[in-house]
């Protein structure tokens, strides 16, 4: 198929960007589009930037926490404790009473 056929082609602008580690990342936009000033390295994941002096810097990754991890920070071995028995608690008195527990 020739632009014939399709017609033709919106008028585009082609934006260069530059990440930390070097990489060069040529974007290709509508005119009527404005092009943004960050645009993530699709070979590194990097923020990039218009600038090839001055590039944005890596963003800071924090390593993965588990649901553990985070219970852990909000509250203390005693008050996991002292959860832990009136929730031991409760499913023994509604034992006792005849509910059906899963």
């Amino acid at each position: 198929m020739g632009e014939a056929e399709r017609g033709e082609a919106a008028p585009r602008q082609a934006v260069t960007y530059f990440c930390s580690r070097g990489h060069t990342s040529v974007v290709t936009f509508s005119v009527e589009a404005v092009a943004p000033d960050s645009w993530d390295c699709p070979k590194c994941g990097l923020p990039a930037g218009r600038d090839s002096d001055n590039a944005p810097p890596a963003t800071k990754v924090e390593p993965y926490k588990t649901h553990l991890a985070y219970v852990k920070e909000r509250r203390s071995d005693v008050e996991a404790a002292n959860i832990l028995d009136e929730a031991i608690q409760l499913l023994r008195s509604r034992r006792k009473s005849g509910d059906i527990i899963f």
